[in-house]
């Protein structure tokens, strides 16, 4: 079974610890992953070459690869440079996502996606409209995902919740949709795939104990 019929109609769990916080090591990220897995997921979203070269050999799903950057001179954080493409491939990502968005980076966003396919990998395209999506698709991403709507100045006032319009946007474009993006609940994850997503990644909701305890610990003091 290929790559993407394993994903498909599956959950993707990010395993993101928060940055710099208390479980972000390689060695909690891994299990973080194994319990994802014997929850259910379908397949993986690591950050960072060490994260995923701790968590590869404890798993047999499907990885989606990223490098997550801060850099002065660019808004762009995903997979900026060719070289972190090459590492993630290296590392063992099956899919590699980067930003796919209009922005200016380091390294074009045209020549990170030809890098990924050249190492031989499926890329998934981290975008914020369906332009973005499109243009990616007819380079050659497989993987169309929601990621970055709601986080460009383009599309800053659609972040109170997910995108089902991007969502159905980009099944009519004919590629497999990632749907993700502040998919928090399991009722909205279903809606998602009823929009058309061929598969749901949740990250926070999953891996970030610090905003999930936030968000108790806010109701609570909220009722007094």
């Amino acid at each position: 079974m290929d790559i993407l019929s394993r994903i498909r109609g599956g959950l993707v769990a990010s395993c993101q610890p928060v940055d710099d916080g208390p479980m972000d090591r390689p060695e909690i990220v891994a299990a973080m992953a194994q319990a994802c897995v014997a929850g259910g997921a379908v397949a993986l979203r690591i950050e960072g070459v060490d994260n995923l070269r701790a968590t590869r050999p404890h798993v047999n799903v499907p990885i989606i690869g990223i490098v997550k950057s801060d850099l002065d001179d660019t808004p762009v954080r995903i997979t900026v440079r060719i070289a972190e493409a090459l590492a993630l491939a290296d590392a063992g990502a099956d899919i590699i996502a980067y930003d796919a968005t209009n922005r200016p980076r380091p390294d074009s966003r045209e020549d990170i996606l030809k890098a990924i396919l050249g190492a031989g990998k499926i890329a998934m395209a981290d975008s914020s409209t369906l332009e973005d999506g499109r243009i990616a698709f007819a380079s050659g991403a497989q993987i169309l995902g929601t990621t970055m709507s709601g986080y460009t100045a383009e599309t800053e006032g659609l972040n109170v919740g997910p995108d089902f319009e991007l969502i159905r946007g980009f099944k009519a474009l004919g590629g497999f949709v990632m749907a993700e993006g502040r998919l928090n609940t399991p009722e909205l994850a279903a809606a998602a795939m009823a929009a058309g997503a061929d598969a749901v990644t949740v990250g926070s909701a999953l891996t970030r104990l610090e905003h999930v305890t936030s968000w108790f610990a806010d109701a609570i003091r909220g009722t007094k």
